[in-house]
C-alpha cells in the first residue's frame, strides 16, 4: 500500500513538473523538443513490442498491444505537429 501511495505521489509531481516545463518552452524550441519526444516514443514502441510478444500471458499481450497502439499514435501525431510547425517557417512564394 505504501508503494502505491508513493508511486501516485511521484506520478502527480511529475505531471505538474511536466506541465510547468512545457508551458515555459518558447515556440521556437517546440519543434526540436517534439523530435526528441518522438525518439522517446520510438523507444516506448520497442518496449511495448517486447512486452506484447514476450509470451507472459494474455494480459501482457493485450496491454502490450494497447501500448504499441498508443505509442504509435503519439509518434504519428508528433511528426504531424512537427511538420505543421516547420511549414510555418517556410517562405511563401511571391505572387507575380
Amino acid at each position: 500500500m505504501e508503494l502505491l501511495i508513493s508511486s501516485i505521489v511521484v506520478f502527480t509531481l511529475a505531471t505538474f513538473l511536466g506541465v510547468a516545463l512545457i508551458n515555459r518552452v518558447p515556440p521556437t524550441l517546440h519543434t526540436p523538443l517534439m523530435s526528441g519526444a518522438n525518439a522517446v516514443s520510438g523507444i516506448t514502441i520497442i518496449g511495448a513490442l517486447i512486452l506484447a510478444g514476450g509470451g507472459h500471458g494474455w494480459i501482457s499481450t493485450v496491454l502490450g498491444f494497447l501500448a504499441v497502439v498508443m505509442a504509435m499514435l503519439n509518434v504519428v501525431g508528433g511528426y504531424a505537429v512537427t511538420d505543421r510547425m516547420l511549414q510555418m517557417f517556410k517562405r511563401k512564394p511571391e505572387a507575380k
